[in-house]
């Protein structure tokens, strides 16, 4: 017998009056939650915003900070042993790296905003140039590693939640526990012995944009999204099983089992829906430990990746490129919270009418 059985049996001969009884029609209805939605929006953009500066602000300052105030010369690593002051002099005031710290920063926060992230000091490249040529790589990483760890956690975790307290339940539960213990690294590097070594069937290195070839760049990501996945989905299946768990057992469920709404219809239709939020704010908050995971994977799978491009840089003291890194780092985690917290607005309608 499952949750939902359990739940629908409780409260038989107790109907709750349906809500479409409580309000004008259907035109009215519309009228009266289209202002609420976009209410709820607008009051959530504008949470976005006086949180989203702030902290856009306050992590530039410090990487900008980190980079700049560092013992190194970069003027002099260019010119090499040979310079003599005259021409780093010359050199410093040629990256503009003579001016006060605050000066500096305010001109490279301000060109930042307008996608000028200034030019490498060894290969006097357009940073802009370089960061977009590594930037698919992560973003494809990242992209796999979500697609299955919801796909995955999603539908395991539902599973589980209609088998309470079953043999399956308990698999899950299980597997879960264990899975989010494994760091990525070891996943990755077990996936290459079995996929790439045992059964020669992917490849355990290298990169293949998508525009080049769809087929190749699947083989090429999917181990790394696959060991990028497996914590991410663990945390998002028990999410989703606690959160439909306790939401199958709400009132509005227990009336739509009695007015004889099917299985599917109550679980995807209106249980789901509502238990949704906790595994959304999940994925809020993994999204920059994929980001930052991507790092690991690119060394273990041999990927070209922001990562690789912010290491080379660290050695060689490319200050520009490690900079144009970090803020291209933060921009995609503010905008994946932006977009998760958006579809928090959108898929609770409880939230926006109490908005």
């Amino acid at each position: 017998m499952t949750t939902l059985d359990v739940v629908g049996s409780g409260g038989r001969g107790q109907p709750e009056p349906s809500q479409p009884s409580r309000l004008p029609g259907g035109a009215g209805l519309l009228r009266r939650w289209r202002p609420s939605g976009l209410s709820g929006l607008a009051r959530g953009f504008g949470q976005l915003l006086a949180v989203g500066v702030p902290v856009t602000l306050l992590a530039t300052f410090i990487t900008y900070g980190m980079t700049a105030l560092t013992d190194s010369n970069p003027a002099a690593t260019v010119l090499g042993d040979l310079a003599t002051p005259q021409d780093i002099e010359r050199m410093n005031h040629q990256f503009g790296l003579d001016r006060p710290f605050l000066v500096q920063y305010v001109s490279w926060l301000g060109n930042a905003l307008t996608g000028d992230l200034g030019y490498s000091y060894f290969t006097t490249l357009p940073v802009r140039d370089s960061v977009a040529q590594a930037l698919p790589v992560d973003l494809s990483i990242t992209l796999v590693a979500a697609v299955v760890a919801i796909l995955v956690g999603g539908v395991t975790g539902i599973a589980a939640a209609l088998n309470n307290g079953g043999r399956l339940d308990r698999a899950v539960t299980a597997v879960c526990a264990v899975a989010s213990t494994i760091p990525p690294f070891v996943v990755g590097i077990g996936l290459i012995i079995l996929f790439a070594v045992t059964v020669p069937v992917l490849p355990s290195g290298g990169y293949v944009p998508f525009t080049e070839d769809p087929g190749q760049w699947l083989k090429f990501v999917i181990l790394p999204g696959i060991a990028l996945s497996v914590e991410f989905g663990a945390e998002l299946t028990r999410q989703i099983r606690t959160s439909l768990v306790g939401t199958l057992r709400e009132n509005f469920v227990t009336g739509a089992t009695v007015r004889g709404l099917s299985v599917r219809r109550v679980v995807f239709g209106h249980a789901l829906r509502n238990a949704v939020g906790p595994a959304l704010t999940v994925v809020g908050l993994y999204v920059p430990r994929l980001i930052g995971g991507a790092v690991v994977a690119e060394a273990v799978f041999n990927l070209p990746g922001l990562g690789q491009q912010a290491l080379q840089a660290a050695e060689r003291g490319d200050i520009p490129v490690i900079q144009g890194v970090l803020v291209t780092s933060i921009a995609l985690v503010l905008v994946c919270n932006v977009a998760v917290n958006v579809a928090l607005v959108r898929l609770r309608p409880a939230a926006e009418r109490r908005s």
